[in-house]
């Protein structure tokens, strides 16, 4: 009985889509994380922390969306409540 072969196409594409999945977990993990240093700071109520996270994870978030690892809408709605957090303790600490 012949040996059957895979279509090299199908395993060039197969290889591409591990290499994709890596990256983008990668970058996924980075974002969780980066999200999480947010709201620690602000439940932490370190306004300077919270506000130096929220620009690292804007940062993180808007290169997720450019490499196609989070849809824009889910990443805005993140920016917005991230923000929110921190403008909530922006306002308790000016008082």
């Amino acid at each position: 009985m012949a040996v059957k072969r895979k279509n090299p196409s199908a395993i060039k594409r197969h290889r591409q889509s591990e290499q994709r999945r890596v990256r983008n977990r990668a970058i996924r993990a980075r974002v969780r994380g980066a999200i999480k240093d947010v709201r620690a700071a602000a439940a932490g109520a370190n306004l300077a922390q919270a506000e130096a996270t929220l620009r690292i994870a804007e940062r993180l978030l808007t290169k997720a969306v450019t490499k196609g690892v989070v849809h824009r809408n889910a990443a805005s709605r993140h920016l917005s409540r991230l923000s929110r957090h921190v403008n909530v303790l922006r306002r308790s600490s000016a008082r």
